[in-house]
């Protein structure tokens, strides 16, 4: 609500009182506490969805795409750069939220102690748009990542099937190749993009809708000034 808004509100609410500039500090100084209270609560949910994501991750890359891998192409050893890749994406994600973390509670310290209330506003919107821009550049990775081993492992697989049938990739038809590149394309896009607006929902229902908040809250307060 604007602070035209919240006068008229006001006004019409008690007609014989007037919001002061004092009162207007106080009220947006509350509204600027519950903000960061539920930041702080969703910190927390935070950690506990990133560590079920990357337990999920962690699993499928060293137990669960193994396991299949055994199963079905006993012959065909996992390339250690896909590992790598997994892991590097995981460890990206995990870096990237711990430094959001370790920065949040560092700026809010420092604010608790020397900030007023507008620089308090500039400093979380400043940490929370960083973390904004580490998140997305970390879910990119990651996804890069994902769609690299899951395409190396299709192709792994349809060599894996010429070879078993006496067959070279080079004796496969044109047609069959490009059926199976556009189905590989397809599936990478199906499952990146379902993966990656998940993320970005979850990002933007945690803390991105708290960083358009405080932006409002602090022209409300430049307003006032």
């Amino acid at each position: 609500m604007e602070l035209n808004e919240l006068k008229k509100t006001w006004s019409k609410m008690t007609p014989s009182k007037e919001l002061d500039e004092s009162q207007l500090h106080t009220m947006l100084s509350k509204r600027t506490r519950t903000l960061i209270d539920r930041i702080d609560r969703n910190i927390k949910i935070g950690f506990v969805v990133l560590l079920g994501l990357i337990l999920l991750f962690t699993f499928d890359d060293f137990i669960f795409s193994p396991e299949t891998i055994d199963k079905y192409y006993s012959e065909t050893p996992i390339p250690n750069w896909v590992l790598f890749l997994a892991v590097f994406g995981n460890v990206l994600i995990i870096t990237t939220f711990l430094y959001f973390v370790v920065k949040y509670y560092r700026v809010k310290r420092q604010c608790d102690v020397a900030c007023d209330l507008k620089g308090t506003l500039k400093k979380i919107i400043e940490t929370l748009t960083l973390y904004q821009r580490l998140f997305y550049l970390a879910l990119a990775s990651l996804l890069l990542a994902m769609a690299s081993a899951f395409i190396s492992g299709m192709f792994i697989g349809t060599e894996y099937n010429a070879e078993a049938q006496g067959m070279h990739l080079s004796d496969i038809e044109t047609s069959q190749i490009i059926l199976t590149v556009g189905i590989t394309v397809l599936l990478v896009a199906i499952f990146g993009g379902a993966i990656f607006f998940f993320l970005r929902w979850g990002f933007r229902k945690l803390y991105g809708n708290y960083i358009k908040k405080l932006k409002a809250t602090l022209l409300e307060l430049e307003e006032l000034d």
